[in-house]
């Protein structure tokens, strides 16, 4: 098959990036061997890290394309990140190059460079940054190959592309951050097909509607807040979207009534998949396939499999609930962290942490997405990180950070804070810590509730169960 490079090379008029910044597959090209050229010059080698501050749009794809032709690692952070969260990513993983727009913009690093391809060129990858209950986020670094980037295309459409189901050609529209894995994911598979990218800055429910309409988009990736609220724009029919064929959805539990009404709506055009950072797409489920069996997550591809580990440590039998481990995965390790690689693993398996039963014909149910993990409107939040942050000012002292299921993000962070001896809880300590974290937390990882206690259950050890915890506010 040919990728977004040969495409780029044989047909340079075709529309790469619709819209206000519309850009063609020949200038898109142009633009990321400009940009490659300015990592080379600036010391850039292979296998070394470069990390973007990038909101959706041109320059987001133009590093995308540029570091996966030169064997770099592309960190893209998220935006909203606060400077003490982007300083420690950058150190962390060792950054050659920082862009961003109060460091190095796409502008200047393009400047003055040839538009000639790399002379050795090299497929790079992502490392994307995920935290865990430690707090601090983790790269997920995988072993780059020696290969170029059309000679690593056979193996990624061998292994899970082709599960997508895309046809050569269409339009794909951006709805989430370029900084996440599966809207870059998406992205880059879609430039691969040669199709048109819409990637708005932000999604908002209606105007999505309108840019299928407009441009006759044919695939997309969401997460189920944007279902929710896409389900109650008033007048959601009198948009015509008889051009999707695909609406991916993943990332976040998705909850039956909802997936329901989007197929009663939309039709048989919204398959969902299950996967992680570390393992990628790990199962693909048709509209169809879930009908039949509600609930599911599906099947693991060709090449991947699901084990189920019960609380004996034992392989638990068809509907028996466990630890859910796959197999077949590319293996990866977490940046300066083999313990926590370690920790993952169960020989060649890894366990992203969810709770989950298989069916008599292997299709996968989810229970509980990970003990401690909270995911709001498609985004990982990590309490440990929260409560870090929470117990560095001298009123608290003790908190419990926990997901509470909320109709519209899917689960909302709530903190629960044992105040210091002295200090009454109430309205004033809670714009007290809510400033307290503005500089320290991105605003998405905010409380949306605290509430206070006189103290939170601990074990001798000092360990808190936020399961218990959890468990135990929601029955209250």
């Amino acid at each position: 098959m040919r990728g977004f490079y040969e495409i780029a090379a044989e047909d340079p008029e075709r529309p790469a990036l619709l819209g206000d910044e519309g850009m063609t597959y020949g200038a898109l090209l142009d633009r990321a061997n400009q940009a490659a050229g300015g990592l080379t010059s600036r010391g850039v080698r292979p296998g070394d890290c470069v990390v973007t501050v990038l909101k959706n749009g041109a320059d987001a794809l133009v590093m995308m394309l540029a570091t996966y032709q030169i064997g770099v690692y592309l960190v893209p952070v998220n935006w909203h990140f606060t400077a003490e969260e982007i300083a420690y990513i950058v150190a962390d993983c060792g950054a050659e190059v920082v862009i961003a727009p109060d460091a190095l913009t796409v502008a200047e690093l393009v400047a003055g460079q040839p538009a000639t391809a790399p002379g050795h060129r090299r497929a790079g990858s992502m490392m994307l940054y995920t935290s865990g209950t430690t707090g601090r986020p983790k790269g997920v670094r995988r072993r780059l190959l020696d290969l170029t980037p059309e000679e690593l295309y056979p193996i990624l459409m061998r292994k899970s592309w082709r599960h997508f189901g895309l046809p050569m050609g269409g339009v794909h529209l951006v709805c989430s951050q370029l900084y996440h894995s599966a809207p870059y994911g998406q992205a880059m598979m879609a430039l691969q097909f040669g199709h048109s990218i819409v990637a708005p800055e932000r999604f908002e429910a209606a105007a999505a509607l309108e840019l299928i309409q407009r441009y006759r988009v044919t695939n997309a990736f969401m997460v189920p807040t944007m279902f929710h609220r896409l389900l109650a724009v008033p007048d959601r029919e009198s948009y015509d979207l008889s051009s999707l064929t695909h609406l991916y959805h993943g990332a976040a539990p998705c909850p039956p009534a909802t997936k329901q009404a989007m197929i009663d709506w939309l039709g048989p055009v919204v398959w969902e998949y299950y996967g992680s950072t570390e393992a990628a797409v790990a199962t693909m489920v048709s509209a169809r396939e879930w009908l039949e069996r509600p609930g599911t997550v599906g099947r693991a591809l060709d090449g991947m499999s699901f084990t189920i580990i019960g609380d004996d440590g034992e392989e638990a039998a068809p509907g028996q609930p466990g630890l859910v481990y796959i197999g077949g995965i590319n293996r990866f390790e977490y940046h300066r962290d083999p313990d926590k690689t370690a920790s993952a693993m169960r020989g060649r398996e890894y366990t992203p942490g969810d709770i989950g039963y298989l069916d008599d014909d292997g299709y996968l149910f989810l229970l509980d997405r990970r003990t401690d993990l909270i995911i709001s409107g498609g985004v990982n939040i990590y309490p440990a990180e929260i409560e870090a942050a929470l117990l560095e000012h001298p009123s608290v002292a003790d908190v419990a950070v926990i997901g509470v299921p909320d109709p519209e993000w899917g689960h909302k962070v709530v903190a629960l804070v044992q105040p210091a001896d002295g200090i009454a809880g109430g309205e004033e300590l809670t714009a007290e810590l809510l400033r307290h974290c503005a500089p320290r937390l991105a605003r998405l990882k905010h409380p949306r509730l605290i509430e206070y206690r006189q103290t939170l259950p601990r074990t001798p050890t000092g360990k808190l169960s936020r399961r218990n915890v959890r468990e135990a506010y929601l029955s209250s």
